[in-house]
């Protein structure tokens, strides 16, 4: 799978075997994966992982970097960490509200449905300090319906978080709908690059994607 192995590459999930990646024109190749997530750029999963048992609250909670109750020295002071975490509460409160989420903020994930845990997915990245999204197959598996409510959520982060996205998705037809650019790859190459109406109409992508 192409667009897979590059995203978990570009992720540092894998080690490129030839090549750099660069973010904001620095060469994070071969960083570790949390290194490149404090730099900003965090990715999801096609299949969503939260803590079952916790509420969706606690995994938007859990997400945030380098909390301050959790160092011992720090959390013997109560000031240091408490003041902390009601801004962690306060940011994830508002992100839930931001992807429709606020409904089920007291409910345990396992009790959350498909498209609901990918926007978790989605909030949880937030936490963490994202300013650029991998996101792997977003709607996978999700309800027609869902699919578009997905999408218009991250347009909405794009547009007001100034949030960057790049998508992995096979539901070309969901897709092309929300895309700026679209980026076509076969076999670990790729084959072009374009606004999606130029891309789909491309003769190569159609031979690759659909056969002669």
């Amino acid at each position: 799978n192409s667009p897979f192995t590059l995203v978990n590459c570009i992720s540092g999930i894998y080690n490129p075997e030839e090549g750099n990646v660069y973010y904001r024109d620095e060469d994070i190749t071969g960083e570790a994966m949390y290194k490149i997530s404090r730099r900003g750029l965090v990715r999801t999963f096609q299949i969503a992982s939260p803590f079952l048992s916790l509420t969706t609250l606690e995994n938007m909670l859990v997400a945030v970097p380098k909390n301050a109750g959790e160092n011992i020295f720090f959390s013997l002071f109560k000031p240091s960490w408490s003041d902390s975490e009601v801004s962690a509460v306060k940011q994830a409160s508002e992100l839930l509200g931001v992807l429709g989420l606020k409904h089920v903020w007291n409910m345990p994930a396992n009790t959350l449905s498909g498209g609901e845990l990918k926007l978790l997915e989605i909030g949880r990245a937030l936490m963490c300090g994202a300013e650029t999204i991998l996101l792997d197959e977003p709607v996978g598996s999700i309800d027609p319906k869902l699919c578009h409510q997905i999408f218009s959520h991250v347009l909405r982060l794009r547009d007001e978080m100034g949030l960057t996205f790049l998508v992995i998705e096979h539901r070309l037809e969901v897709a092309a709908q929300y895309a700026d650019h679209v980026f076509a790859m076969d076999r670990g190459k790729l084959l072009t690059e374009g606004t999606p109406k130029e891309v789909f109409e491309d003769p190569r992508v159609i031979t690759s994607y659909l056969g002669e």
